[in-house]
């Protein structure tokens, strides 16, 4: 059973879906996050170039996507190796794509 109130009682829950999708929602990240699944996480330059994009624009796309928590970074040397982490972007993803 669906809880109507739950808007009321915790409007943040529906902030924080909302502002998801709002960073899913556009092509060249959806691209990231899919392919971030496929390979099970990987470096910038691979991004780059599977996208064929300037590194600088795969980094303001991963910067959004981190800045909601959808992916994170870790540090490997001179690389950040970069994995999805939000299973709730895993979910969108596998039902978009599946």
């Amino acid at each position: 059973m669906i809880n109507i109130d739950t808007f009321i009682t915790n409007p943040e829950l529906f902030y924080e879906k909302s502002e998801l999708l709002k960073v899913m929602a556009h092509p060249v990240r959806l691209c990231i996050i899919r392919g971030l699944m496929a390979q099970d996480g990987c470096n910038v330059s691979h991004i780059q170039s599977c996208l064929d994009m300037p590194q600088s624009t795969i980094s303001q796309h991963l910067a959004k996507l981190r800045s909601v928590g959808i992916i994170e970074g870790k540090r490997h040397g001179l690389e950040v190796h970069y994995s999805v982490v939000n299973e709730d972007a895993r979910k969108i993803i596998q039902s978009l794509f599946s």
